[in-house]
């Protein structure tokens, strides 16, 4: 059994990276063969049986209530199910607590105070994955059960030889992304900078009218969030991902979203970057916007079919699913063991 967050629907209509891991780690859970149920909200499409508390997604932010009712609901199946991979924050703890089912959990955010005392009080009985050895080296004294590496299936993303005449910044309107940072790279290395990122908080509107909409002009555009199809379509024809990022991302599923369209990505060595740019051959690690900016004028002579190789060798989507198998194998055993 999966349990995804309540936030949006699995797969998502536009932004929304856990629940594209969800949906990806579920297709593939069904197509090895195995009994999936996936705990979601009532509008998600996902292609195996389902189970929902609420008809539509709540929302990010919707509050703490709203995730419990979700976790609830979800955890009165749970013991029908050899393992129930939680994606939700409160649902481990919930597990723990009431002894409901095998709980396994990921991780998908930064390992800050607040995550690392959540996790200590579950860690025992809860084992808990990093999606990046670079998250996993925050963890402290938190114990790591595995590092698993997201995936894609390349097959879906449009490989483009020859791509179009402008950059590309995809993510959310948020300072730690670095939007304004793109919009100036951009400027200094003379590029055209298409901007497609998510915009519903307060926070991020302010954001946007202080820092990024005074840069914008005929060659900083911004096209608002976009959904599926215009998103693979705008990261396919992009000379290169521009990905200035200014925190240590636990991951960052954009950038292989990128290379599997054939995409170079441009990035500073923060969070998981290094792990998955492979610096002088499927993009950069820059030191400052300076330097960004300059090989931001080489993306041409990097090989676009070696981006899309990187991600079908280094990040598929079978690759995650054999891990999570391999991982729910091994901790089946575990109790086998020990009862």
């Amino acid at each position: 059994m999966l349990v995804a967050p309540p936030w949006l629907a699995v797969p998502p209509e536009a932004y929304g990276g856990t629940e594209s891991v969800v949906d990806r780690l579920a297709r593939g859970f069904a197509e090895a063969g195995h009994e999936v149920l996936l705990c979601a909200s009532g509008d998600s499409t996902c292609p195996v049986e389902r189970r929902a508390v609420y008809d539509r997604a709540q929302g990010i932010g919707a509050g703490t209530a709203v995730e419990l009712r979700h976790v609830i609901h979800a955890y009165e199946v749970a013991d029908a199910f050899d393992i129930v991979h939680d994606h939700t924050v409160l649902g481990p703890r919930y597990a723990a607590e009431t002894s409901r089912g095998r709980v396994i959990t990921t991780n998908h955010g930064p390992f800050d105070d607040e995550f690392r005392s959540i996790y200590s009080t579950i860690a025992q009985q809860v084992p808990l994955i990093a999606i990046s050895h670079a998250q996993a080296a925050t963890a402290g004294h938190v114990p790591i059960a595995a590092v698993i590496h997201h995936g894609v299936d390349a097959s879906r993303f449009p490989f483009v030889g020859e791509p179009g005449g402008y950059s590309l910044f995809l993510g959310r309107m948020d300072p730690t992304k670095g939007v304004h940072r793109a919009a100036r790279i951009a400027r200094a290395a003379g590029e055209l900078l298409v901007i497609a990122a998510k915009m519903h908080e307060p926070a991020e509107r302010r954001y946007f009218e202080q820092r990024v909409r005074p840069l914008l002009d005929e060659r900083i555009v911004y096209v608002g969030e976009v959904g599926e199809r215009e998103k693979l379509e705008l990261l396919a024809g992009a000379r290169a991902l521009v990905n200035p990022i200014a925190w240590p991302e636990p991951f960052g599923l954009v950038m292989i979203e990128a290379l599997a369209c054939g995409t170079p990505v441009l990035s500073f060595p923060e969070g998981a970057a290094s792990e998955i740019v492979q610096h002088g051959v499927t993009g950069f690690l820059c030191v400052d916007e300076a330097d960004m900016a300059r090989k931001l004028r080489h993306v041409h002579e990097l090989d676009r079919h070696a981006c899309r190789a990187s991600v079908e060798e280094r990040f598929s989507a079978v690759r995650m699913v054999e891990a999570h198998l391999d991982l729910y194998r091994a901790v089946l055993a575990r109790e086998q063991v020990a009862a």
